[in-house]
């Protein structure tokens, strides 16, 4: 049966009898929803959350954003702009939280960079009336790092150099440096923060390769990074990223299409980073018997020692090589 307006306000204040009746199936339609509700917040298994409208003026981005909010514009946040504009509000709230030190704001946005620019932007361009959406949380540093990461985790809008650096700046301020500390806080793998840390430690030179740091992934850096390890293939590289960007930067400044990160990786691989001989011989040496052939030929290898190479003719002469070697040996040594 029922349980009508008396029911609710039982729900509320508690009373209603003082027998446990069984679970029912969840109540439908308005105002089961309602007792639904209810029910879930008298248990703990709901939260109710405040959300607030303001003018985004009054919301700073907090520094420990992840988002490149200067790299926004028209284009990058058409998408939200359009839905923004359909549906006459905003849906999703921006996490917040209320600023004490500044009196020339009420919040600093953790999650919702995007969103809070482009309402800014709809505020100026026809829609004065728009209203930023936030709902204020009260959040550490290292909490508030840890939710606009998962927050945005998986949005394609954000970049991976994007989160490359912001990875690189949390691991440093809030787990002491260490990995292991990140990935047990974030539930992440070692080796799947290692490919960000190693994007963010791309040299200036590397970068300045590509169109924009925007357009590069973990992938590219994973290729170009063990090139880098190694002080005279790091200095090879480096050498052939100079020449690259100044080739990208011409052609985007002449209005023709920018090299493709593929192509820029596969010109900075392409360098030639064998390694060269650790010892060359400083000279040869070549003994002879008194007929005047030889019996073996000495290459005088510095520190690295002496390489010795025999003929095969005198394969058959061990000892005429044998007491010639010694007789080198001795003179060898008495020179040193």
């Amino acid at each position: 049966m029922a349980l009508g307006n008396k029911g609710f306000a039982g729900l509320i204040t508690g009373g209603g009898g003082g027998g446990i009746e069984p679970r029912r199936p969840p109540r439908t339609g308005i105002l089961g929803a309602r007792e639904n509700r209810l029910a879930e917040l008298s248990s703990g298994g709901a939260v109710t959350r405040v959300h607030e409208l303001v003018d985004p003026a009054v919301c700073r981005i907090w520094d420990g954003h992840n988002r490149d909010y200067a790299a926004l514009n028209e284009v990058t946040c058409a998408d939200l702009i359009e839905s923004l504009r359909a549906q006459g509000r905003q849906e999703v709230p921006a996490i917040v939280r209320r600023v004490v030190d500044d009196p020339a704001y009420r919040f600093e946005v953790i999650c919702g960079a995007r969103r809070h620019w482009s309402v800014s932007w709809l505020r100026t361009h026809h829609f004065p009336e728009f209203k930023f959406v936030v709902e204020p949380r009260e959040l550490s540093d290292e909490e508030a790092f840890r939710v606009a990461d998962l927050e945005n985790r998986s949005r394609k809008d954000l970049s991976d150099f994007e989160r490359a650096k912001d990875y690189a700046v949390a691991i440093d301020r809030y787990y002491d440096g260490s990995q292991q500390k990140m990935v047990e806080r974030l539930q992440v793998s070692k080796s799947w923060l290692s490919r960000y840390l190693e994007l963010a430690k791309l040299p200036r030179e590397v970068l300045a390769c590509f169109e924009s740091p925007h357009v590069i992934g973990i992938t590219h850096a994973a290729a170009i990074a063990p090139r880098l390890s190694h002080p005279r293939d790091r200095e090879k590289l480096l050498k052939e990223a100079s020449a690259l960007s100044g080739e990208q930067s011409s052609r985007l400044s002449q209005g023709l299409t920018p090299l493709t990160p593929s192509q820029v990786v596969a010109r900075l691989l392409r360098v030639n980073t064998k390694k060269e001989p650790t010892h060359k011989p400083s000279r040869i040496e070549s003994v002879l018997d008194d007929s005047g052939k030889v019996i073996f030929k000495a290459s005088i290898e510095g520190r690295g020692g002496i390489s010795l190479l025999i003929p095969k003719t005198r394969a058959s002469e061990p000892k005429i090589v044998s007491e010639a070697l010694n007789q080198y040996l001795e003179r060898y040594a008495s020179n040193r």
